[in-house]
């Protein structure tokens, strides 16, 4: 009888690795657009007068795959 799975339909490990790369992405690189306005406006208008700017962030980081 043949075996029903190749010994090449096989996949090392570290060839599904290229996959996982984007959220080697660190957090604070992540939406540097974003991140420069938000913290601009917060330290010069306060937090509280901000948060679209920071919802903006968080949406961009969402979009790159952070769980915020």
């Amino acid at each position: 009888m043949m075996p029903l799975i190749s010994d090449k339909s096989i996949t090392p490990s570290s060839e599904n690795k290229p996959a996982e790369e984007p959220k080697k992405l660190k957090a604070c690189c992540a939406c540097p657009e974003t991140k420069r306005i938000r913290d601009a406006c917060i330290m010069e208008n306060g937090e509280e007068n901000c948060r679209h700017l920071i919802e903006a962030h968080k949406e961009c980081m969402r979009k790159m795959g952070f769980n915020i």
